[in-house]
């Protein structure tokens, strides 16, 4: 079995939801040694999440914010953990439901998404500044 892992920081980006697929992809090129494996990507942060979802219509990504903004909106007189910010707590129960990690089929070298999916940043910080995630596969 071959096990491959790398770090990458992905740069700051605004609250939403951002495609990254292929940063992903170009962060591990090790990926082609593998015909059939894993590759999970986990996010080091507990203000930002990962999902997979679709990747073609940017309205998907609209509709993500606004959902999530309802559930847990900014604000609320209710929350204890505020020091950092009004988003600071939303953020963390954002990221607690999308969760801090994806895995991924890798077949033919290849990550063996569907053809309209894609790996999203889940930013929930108005200025959450870069991110780190740890990219790991493995397989044969």
């Amino acid at each position: 079995m071959k096990i491959f892992q790398q770090s990458l920081i992905l740069r700051q980006r605004s609250r939403g939801f951002h495609l990254i697929t292929s940063e992903i992809i170009q962060a591990m090129p090790q990926l082609s040694k593998i015909e059939t494996g894993i590759c999970q990507v986990f996010i080091q942060h507990t203000s930002a999440s990962l999902t997979v979802n679709e990747n073609a219509d940017p309205t998907v990504r609209k509709d993500f914010e606004m959902f999530f903004s309802k559930i847990a909106p900014e604000n609320d007189p209710k929350y204890l953990h505020d020091e950092e910010g009004p988003d600071d707590m939303p953020s963390h129960l954002k990221a607690a439901m999308l969760g801090c990690s994806v895995m991924i089929p890798v077949s033919d070298g290849r990550l063996a998404l569907g053809l309209w999916q894609g790996i999203y940043l889940c930013e929930h910080r108005n200025y959450g500044g870069d991110r780190s995630v740890m990219i790991t596969a493995w397989g044969e």
